[in-house]
């Protein structure tokens, strides 16, 4: 993308919408009895969300490797009535349910299930690794495809009894913690006839705020050298390991000639197995991030040739794979607003005494001051944040290419850090169920208010071509890869 265009679509974006197309929000609101209706449905279905949601809090599979947590999904869907096909764009793990009723709008509602490695913890407020688990649910994954369906699910009902014409969709999609999943599932077109896209993800508040996120590529060099021994003739080996450090040491240095706002990291994965043998391979996993994809392109072509020099200067070669790669988020205050009509509706969560109990106690373990745990309460006033978003989402890539909106809910404790293990605890606890059911109400009420209003739709596909600006064409930020089935092999890390 150029970055005159994406430049445009910032300040398309930072300017309060004002064009009549997407001045309002649904014209012709659902009734109270359709919506007493869904919620009903979602209560129904809530003892199937938690169901799921535990069971995949116990997989806890990371990337590409979450067979039996989109199995359990897949199944859920297919029970409820909905046509499932597995295994799309060339990912085992990842699937469409679809439910159809004649012509008419086609949403979508996406679904995560994907753990993070180096969290496994009970569900305690206090640290308790399980041993002889290698990951766990640090962003409450398990909640969001479980209440995804859950959210699904409802709809379909809600459709079925009302005779509501259209297709809505349940996407799977594996490996969004650094795999970009979404993205092989857009580059494949399976997104080429969506009219909107509805997403959630777990938090530590309420708010169907709509903002931004960073693009990045991430991806792995691997150095190959010489072995020898260290001590006994050194002047005959190679480090691989000396190219990993080398290139590390260049990066760091550029770090001060990037623009505002670029983010650089990276851990070694591979090293090497003994100080007395030279390695002969060595790994670095790193990521580059910035809102502005182009810019993201270009440091990464940096940080490939300071591999390059590394090697040369080393005496090793080197190889790169890029593993992963995504847009900025692009939000549509169109649907926003629609979502957070829909969000006060159902309110904020209440904590039983119990409830209360272990997050006081799960905050003991987070430094500084804590928000109050009434917090989860309420719902955070609306608005469309252009600053900000230090993480990246492969939801970006849907965002650019059909209307998308998303929300958060309270399933961790206020003060929690994303990918940390006091959120394993809260989203395999009912703190993380209450926050999920509220979640699957909100996508459930949004999802049938724009079967209802198309008018709705077609607001948010102009707000869209505004943002995104004129003689836009999408190009995946990986390239024509095949999905990085392997990329949890070595190495950790999320979005």
């Amino acid at each position: 993308m150029k970055k005159s265009n994406f430049r445009l679509a910032l300040m398309s974006a930072a300017v309060t919408v004002s064009l009549a197309v997407v001045s309002q929000a649904a014209a012709k609101p659902l009734s109270d009895a359709d919506r007493g209706q869904i919620l009903k449905n979602v209560d129904a279905d809530a003892p199937q969300i938690s169901d799921a949601a535990l069971k995949i809090w116990g997989f806890a599979e990371v990337g590409y490797q979450e067979v039996k947590s989109s199995a359990v999904l897949q199944q859920q869907l297919k029970a409820a009535g909905f046509d499932v096909k597995s295994g799309v764009a060339g990912m085992p793990t990842a699937f469409i349910g679809s439910f159809k009723n004649g012509p008419g709008p086609v949403v979508a509602i996406l679904a995560e299930f994907d753990a993070l490695p180096g969290l496994a913890q009970t569900a305690s407020p206090v640290k308790t690794p399980i041993a002889g688990q290698i990951a766990g649910h640090g962003c409450g994954h398990n909640l969001f495809g479980a209440a995804s369906v859950g959210a699904a699910v409802a709809i379909k009902e809600w459709m079925v009894k009302n005779n509501v014409k259209g297709e809505l969709r349940l996407y799977g999609s594996p490996a969004e913690e650094g795999g970009s999943g979404k993205v092989y599932l857009v580059r494949a077109g399976l997104f080429n006839d969506v009219d909107a896209a509805l997403h959630w993800h777990p938090g530590n508040e309420n708010t169907a705020v709509q903002g931004v996120s960073m693009a990045n590529i991430s991806g792995k060099f691997r150095f190959h050298g010489r072995s020898s021994h260290a001590a006994g003739a050194p002047e005959k080996g190679r480090s691989a390991l000396d190219g990993v450090e080398v290139m590390d040491v260049a990066t760091n240095f550029l770090r001060e000639h990037t623009p505002d706002k670029t983010r650089i990291h990276y851990v070694i994965t591979s090293g090497g197995g003994a100080p007395n043998v030279v390695p002969d391979f060595a790994e670095v996993y790193y990521y580059v991030r910035h809102p502005d994809p182009a810019v993201v392109r270009d440091v990464w072509d940096r940080v490939h040739k300071a591999a390059d020099g590394a090697a040369l200067a080393t005496g090793t070669t080197v190889d790169m794979e890029i593993t992963g790669g995504v847009y900025a988020l692009l939000p549509n205050d169109t649907l926003g607003r629609v979502m957070d009509a829909n969000l006060r509706r159902v309110g904020g969560i209440s904590w039983t005494p119990e409830e209360v109990a272990f997050g006081k106690k799960l905050q003991e373990s987070m430094p500084g001051q804590q928000p109050s745990v009434d917090s989860v309460k309420s719902v955070v006033p609306y608005k469309v944040e252009m600053e900000g978003g230090g993480g990246s989402t492969d939801v970006s890539d849907i965002s650019w290419t059909t209307p998308t909106v998303g929300l958060s809910t309270a399933t961790f404790v206020p003060g929690s850090a994303g990918h940390s293990w006091q959120n394993v605890a809260a989203a395999g606890s009912s703190i993380g169920i209450k926050g999920a059911v509220n979640a699957a109400k909100t996508l459930a009420l949004t999802g049938a208010d724009l079967f209802a209003n198309p008018d709705v739709i077609k607001k948010a596909k102009a707000e869209l071509d505004t943002r995104r600006g004129p003689n836009f064409t999408y190009k995946a930020m990986l390239g024509d890869r095949p999905p990085a089935l392997d990329y949890r092999k070595s190495g950790a890390g999320g979005q």
